[in-house]
């Protein structure tokens, strides 16, 4: 079909008309609010979060903050700043995904791709600041083997795809299957779809799903099993609620400077309590490395953003212990083909020592026959006389 660039008003696809509506809304609204649209796009593929905006960007880390909810580290925000340049961000997003071609479709595409908008506003008379995110995921559709003719890459392209949606589906499952006295697991992190759709799945927010069903008899069992998954996906039940960080200084009936003061210091003796000279300034260090930005007015934001530089900490010392463990397991199987080697030369080395020893005992032989051959030249010679 056409792209996001080409449509006309009618054909407009989902995302354009939700942009639309999302700049209409912000020119219609208070003179008293200043407003900034992000967007970020990445796509899963084969259970890598990948940067479509920055493509060096193959292998982000997906983090979860307190305050902030579940967060990609590193992911490139671009800031819209009307729905024409909406479309062109977004575009060039899309031309970066990883598409292949099998038997079903020519152009499959071999990820689920996730667009995050996030929006903004800021109360200039109250010093209020509300944001919002919006989430959309184009997933890849499941795949039989049998029909697209997969193989090699697209086959494990394809392994990945339904792995990840059947790990979908088992959120969704436990989502719907818990009663209220006692709430089911949800395994968000079997995936790293799940793991990005934690807080539009069951946090403060409401979801939607739109579901496409062949018309084909062919795929029936297809459709049916995608109206299921519909089915129970209607049956998630999501409270959402407004939540916005208030300017505590700046209210008409704010804290005195004098309190303030004292916030402040009783978080850092929070802190202090916990950790040495050197951990706080570490922490500071890895802060602006990290670029994490907290209000040190409120206790939970900065035990959150330890949380996050901990969390970070532990994942890239895990990713060191993985490079350590292949290398390990690299020298193990050089090892192994090292002994299978010298067991080799060792049985080589047998086998010219035995053939050694058995052409010893033949020249040993033909030395006795040549020692005895002159007494039984001379024996025959004799008898010959007589």
């Amino acid at each position: 079909g056409p792209s996001i660039l080409e449509c006309v008003e009618q054909k407009k696809g989902l995302l354009p008309r939700v942009v639309d509506e999302i700049f209409k809304n912000i020119k219609f609204s208070e003179d008293t609010s200043k407003y900034m649209v992000r967007l970020s796009m990445v796509e899963i593929y084969m259970e890598k979060v990948r940067d479509l905006f920055d493509l060096s960007k193959d292998n982000i880390q997906i983090k979860e903050s307190k305050v902030q909810g579940i967060l990609l580290s590193g992911v490139t925000e671009i800031s819209l700043l009307d729905p024409a340049h909406a479309a062109q961000v977004i575009s060039s997003g899309i031309a970066n995904r990883a598409v292949g071609e099998t038997q079903m479709n020519m152009a499959s595409s071999r990820s689920h791709c996730v667009y995050i908008f996030t929006v903004q506003r800021e109360i200039t008379t109250d010093k209020r600041e509300i944001t919002g995110k919006l989430v959309f995921v184009d997933l890849a559709g499941s795949e039989k083997i049998e029909k697209t003719g997969a193989e090699g890459l697209v086959l494990e392209e394809a392994k990945t795809i339904n792995k990840s949606l059947s790990a979908l589906g088992n959120v969704i499952n436990a989502l719907t299957c818990g009663t209220p006295s006692k709430a089911n697991h949800v395994p968000y992190r079997d995936s790293k779809l799940t793991r990005i759709l934690q807080d539009a799945l069951g946090g403060n927010s409401r979801t939607a799903l739109l579901c496409c069903c062949s018309p084909s008899p062919s795929n029936a069992l297809e459709s049916l099993s995608t109206l299921r998954f519909g089915a129970r996906a209607k049956h998630i039940k999501a409270s959402p609620r407004i939540s916005c960080k208030e300017d505590k200084y700046s209210k008409k009936h704010g804290a005195t400077t004098v309190a303030k003061d004292e916030s402040c210091e009783r978080i850092l003796n929070k802190l202090t309590e916990k950790l040495d000279d050197e951990a706080v300034k570490l922490l500071e260090e890895l802060f602006i490395v990290e670029s994490i930005f907290f209000d040190m007015s409120s206790v939970e934001a900065v035990e959150s953003a330890y949380e996050d530089v901990t969390f970070r900490t532990i994942s890239s010392l895990q990713q060191v212990v993985e490079e350590l463990l292949a290398t390990v397991e690299e020298l193990k199987r050089e090892n192994k083909s090292l002994t299978a080697r010298l067991e080799a030369a060792e049985r080589s080395d047998e086998l010219g020592s035995e053939s050694g020893g058995r052409r010893s005992f033949v020249c040993k032989i033909l030395e006795d026959i040549v020692f005895f051959l002159p007494w039984l030249g001379s024996f025959f010679h004799i008898n010959g006389v007589k």
